[in-house]
């Protein structure tokens, strides 16, 4: 395992580039969000993205990579498999799905939340679900990067919306981008919250790595969605949420890739807190691997 971060997770932080930002950090590697301009981040200034629509573009980004001494962990999908133009959807997964495979990224993060997810039944939006995923599986068989489905919003920190996916699709290339601080964002109780991490571990091919700081009355008790999450996000180091039990849920699971920072408390803080809260946040990390 080797600790990751989001590209976006740097800039909000206040670093001029994410070549500095990782240098202050002691990393190498990001979790990249590929946009719908069908774009990847510069790493040395982020007012100039790399256009990857062809793969000579893409040869050229991944020169870029090379001569900053950065690795990409898995690129940033925010899709809607329920889409009103699921073809002009479809279209843009597989794009980055094939610039993947040629960079040589391991894995795709896939977003589960979808319009329409919290008026549609359960059985429609699983079917919509695997639908979409097995579709964009059978269109890259010759680019097989792993995909990712994060446990984030209303469904997708539903266990029993993500084993009827799993079941659904069937496929070895999908698994989890696994979010560490969003059942409990949920609402599960911590007890819950670990035992639903580590049941999902064995399906990790992604992480996301974040954490809260409930009052202690509060934390093994079941609560709404997202309750007070503005107040009580914290800094990865400081959180209810035993990154320790995490790491060793993953382990077990024979899992080898990246802890990736998304600390989503740093908007409570100063440009200059923010910046050693993040240093804090990936020698934590470091040091539980």
């Amino acid at each position: 395992m080797y600790v990751s971060i989001r590209d976006a997770t740097i800039l909000h932080a206040g670093y001029p580039s994410i070549k500095a930002g990782l240098a202050a950090l002691d990393l190498s590697a990001i979790e990249a969000d590929f946009t719908r301009e069908v774009t990847l981040p510069s790493i040395t200034d982020p007012k100039a993205p790399f256009p990857v629509k062809t793969d000579t573009e893409v040869d050229a980004y991944a020169k870029h990579l090379k001569e900053n001494g950065v690795k990409i962990s898995a690129f940033l999908l925010a899709n809607n498999l329920n889409a009103a133009d699921l073809d002009a959807e479809h279209a843009w997964m597989e794009r980055a799905v094939r610039v993947a495979h040629r960079l040589g990224v391991p894995a795709v993060r896939i977003d589960s939340a979808m319009s329409g997810q919290q008026e549609l039944p359960f059985e429609e939006r699983v079917a919509k679900f695997v639908a979409g995923i097995k579709r964009l599986i059978d269109a890259t068989e010759d680019a097989p990067v792993d995909l990712g489905i994060e446990n984030h919003g209303y469904q997708g920190n539903d266990p029993n919306f993500l084993h009827g996916v799993f079941d659904g699709v069937g496929s070895p290339r999908l698994g989890m981008t696994l979010d560490t601080g969003n059942f409990y964002w949920r609402g599960h109780p911590m007890s819950k919250t670990l035992k639903t991490i580590e049941e999902f571990a064995k399906l990790a091919k992604h992480t996301h790595v974040k954490n809260i700081n409930y009052p202690e009355e509060t934390r093994d008790q079941q609560r709404e969605m997202g309750w007070e999450y503005g107040r009580y996000v914290s800094p990865i180091y400081e959180g209810d949420i035993d990154h320790k039990k995490v790491v060793g849920f993953l382990r077990a699971a024979g899992y080898d890739r990246d802890l990736c920072i998304e600390d989503e408390s740093l908007g409570k803080f100063s440009e200059a807190e923010r910046k050693d809260i993040l240093m804090k946040d990936a020698e934590h990390l470091k040091s539980l691997i």
